[in-house]
């Protein structure tokens, strides 16, 4: 079998490493990959204009593809899935329609109030002017979020007035977030505790995935500026057997169902960003994609096939397929560029320490090949990410992978975990 890899990041090494195990896979394109997937046995990247959905068809077809993975939320938003399935190509993705989930709050926040999903109180806006007099008439901490996609940063906790006019004037005047902020939803700030469910879906069919719990904030303690994600781990103990129940028959069966109402049936992988407080569950948001950084240590615990798991999706033969779990905890630190989330300075030489534990793994992120060196090309570079009996000893592993990582700039939090070990 012959896979196509779409994007570059952490999540997409992850899912190349993880196809190109399979002993039926004889290659894994990744378009346009990192260093990490040029290194990669089996892998090799390849330049696609991403845009350019002719060309990812052609390539397809004169590459003999047996099934495209799609990583990154953009393609999804632009429709490729859809196109490449209107094709004959299995593609492993939701539809445009079905995107819009993630590429619109706005509409992710009037589809939770149609159907009855449990979430914060809104209100949505396209304009400064009617943003700023609501946000004198409600209650603080709020939350201003960019409607569109902003790369996992357009989302502004604002404990007062002061900062909520701050923000709308970032979005709408200072175009902090591009065309993402041409539309702020504006939502009441729910407290507890944030944890992902994230699951493989085909229609009405939902397998989940092991649970996993990341750190948003660039700082320790889980304080400061919001990212991508700094780090994950894999089990998370607040998702318990019950709660998982809940979620699946609060949250994902009416998303699901909902779905198929509007005419937008879900293929692909479905990331609820849940906050949990007791037994209350609200969704703050949905990823219609695998998380980054949880995709690495949740691959890393999957020891059955990724490949003939998104084949059942596609096929619709999902709820025969039975996903075996290492019983080993996972833990994945990011390894930053200084300055992220804000500005920071790229091409910068890495340099790796050998290392051989067949329970550790680096993922890439933002990195590039240049005259056979590793030079980092982004703000996450590296997912250091290890296996352990228990999650202390998976953090232990790696950390000690991240001090073998070196490059002017590095900055990694101390802490990841933390919360799953308490």
């Amino acid at each position: 079998m012959r896979i196509l890899v779409i994007g570059s990041g952490g999540r997409e090494h992850a899912l190349a490493w993880k196809s190109a195990q399979d002993k039926k896979v004889d290659k894994v394109f990744v378009s346009p990959g990192n260093a990490g997937t040029f290194l990669e046995n089996k892998t090799t990247n390849v330049s696609l204009d991403l845009n350019n959905f002719e060309l990812i068809k052609e390539f397809c077809i004169n590459e003999n593809i047996d099934l495209v993975i799609i990583g990154p939320e953009q393609p999804l938003v632009m429709g490729l899935s859809d196109f490449l399935q209107s094709n004959k190509i299995n593609s492993f993705g939701p539809s445009k329609g079905a995107a819009q989930l993630e590429g619109s709050k706005t509409f992710s926040k009037d589809f939770f109030a149609k159907y009855g999903i449990p979430s914060a109180a809104y209100a949505s806006f396209d304009n400064f002017e009617e943003s700023n007099k609501h946000l004198k008439k409600i209650k603080y901490p709020s939350v201003v979020k960019a409607d569109g996609l902003a790369a996992g940063k357009g989302v502004i906790i604002c404990q007062n007035l002061n900062e909520a006019e701050n923000a709308i004037k970032s979005i709408f005047k200072d175009n902090a977030f591009g065309d993402a902020g041409n539309r702020v939803v504006i939502e009441d700030f729910v407290e507890g505790e944030e944890a992902s469910f994230i699951a493989v879906v085909s229609k009405d069919t939902i397998v989940p995935l092991a649970t996993s719990q990341d750190h948003k904030a660039i700082g320790e303690g889980d304080i400061g500026l919001n990212t991508g994600g700094m780090g994950a781990y894999s089990p998370a103990p607040v998702v318990s057997k019950k709660l998982n129940e809940k979620i699946i028959n609060d949250v994902m069966l009416p998303t699901m169902q909902g779905l198929i109402e509007e005419g937008f049936p879900y293929l692909g992988f479905l990331y609820a960003g849940l906050m949990i407080k007791d037994d209350d569950i609200k969704v703050l948001e949905f990823n219609c994609r695998f998380g980054d950084p949880e995709t690495q240590p949740i691959l890393l615990r999957m020891k059955s096939s990724l490949v003939d798991l998104c084949l059942s999706a596609i096929n619709e033969s999902l709820e025969s397929y039975e996903i075996e779990w290492d019983q080993k905890h996972s833990c994945g630190v990011v390894i930053a560029s200084d300055g992220y989330p804000e500005s920071y300075v790229s091409n910068k030489e890495v340099f790796i320490d050998e290392y051989a534990d067949p329970d550790i793994k680096l993922f890439h992120a933002g990195t590039k090949m240049h005259d056979n060196k590793i030079m980092t090309n982004g703000g996450r570079v590296f997912c250091a990410t290890a296996l352990g009996n228990d999650l202390k000893e998976a953090q232990k592993k790696a950390y000690n992978l991240v001090e073998k990582i070196n490059f002017d700039g590095a900055y990694s939090r101390k802490d990841i975990g933390y919360k799953g070990i308490e």
